[in-house]
């Protein structure tokens, strides 16, 4: 009877590994404070788009630093947003140790990026971008999908296409949100705030056949209407991408 007792405890499960999508925040300073408010305003930019996503903290960027960092209060601020933490790679053996206390996984240093090797004299300079770029790119994406939305989008009113590109074809008035994993469409005149590649598609645009936004974003990147839009640009068929780090807003051929 023993016997038959261990044989179906054995069976009452399976072990199998698993891949799933994380999205990784590369912590830049040890100053949790300081973490938290920015983390404030780039939410701020997005609200509602995280929905309980595991995060990994990745430490590469503070590697060096000497001032302790305070795991338990950037966690707490984490989960504040509607994330789970769940894990922590490339910090220093210290770091590593206070990671691990405040219950954090520890997780592989990411895989160094494989490319042609540079010119000697910008080989620092694409070593940078491509640090800041390959944990964005580390999130897949779901499979393709569009969202369609006919009816004009009013102040105050928000549409998020998750895990899918968003194509509008009504007005997006003053004080209206357009949010999308992927792309956005919007064929009619995009006045309110526009935010693609939200979970970090660095390759994600932003399109309108009357461009005049409140604020257009694309991969936590973004730029308001306090910076003056080109005149080519402003009230006409243009483009928003990423070019490293910098927006490129250009006329629609």
């Amino acid at each position: 009877m023993a016997l038959t007792t261990a044989a179906q405890s054995r069976t009452s499960f399976d072990l199998k590994s698993a891949s799933l999508p994380v999205v990784a925040v590369v912590l830049k300073t040890t100053d949790a404070a300081q973490f938290a408010a920015d983390l404030a305003e780039r939410v701020a930019d997005a609200p509602g788009f995280f929905d309980n996503d595991p995060v990994l903290i990745d430490l590469a960027a503070v590697r060096e630093a000497e001032a302790p960092i305070d795991f338990a209060a950037i966690v707490a601020e984490l989960r504040r947003r509607s994330t789970l933490p769940v894990a922590v790679r490339g910090g220093n053996p210290a770091q590593m140790d206070a990671a691990r206390a405040a219950g954090l996984a520890v997780a592989p240093d990411a895989p160094p990026a494989r490319a042609e090797a540079p010119a000697p004299e910008v080989r620092e300079v694409i070593r940078e971008v491509v640090r800041e770029v390959e944990v964005v790119r580390e999130v897949p994406m779901p499979g393709p999908g569009t969202v369609v939305v006919d009816k004009p989008l009013r102040s105050g009113q928000q549409v998020y296409a998750r895990g899918a590109d968003l194509v509008v074809m009504a007005v997006v008035s003053f004080g209206a949100e357009v949010i999308a994993d992927g792309n956005i469409h919007v064929y009619a005149p995009l006045r309110g705030r526009a935010i693609a590649g939200a979970r970090g598609n660095t390759e994600a645009r932003i399109f309108s056949t009357c461009l005049e936004p409140q604020l257009v974003s694309i991969a936590g990147i973004y730029r308001t209407t306090e910076t003056e839009l080109p005149a080519d640009v402003r009230g006409k068929p243009a483009q928003v991408r990423l070019d490293g780090e910098k927006l490129i807003i250009e006329p629609l051929a």
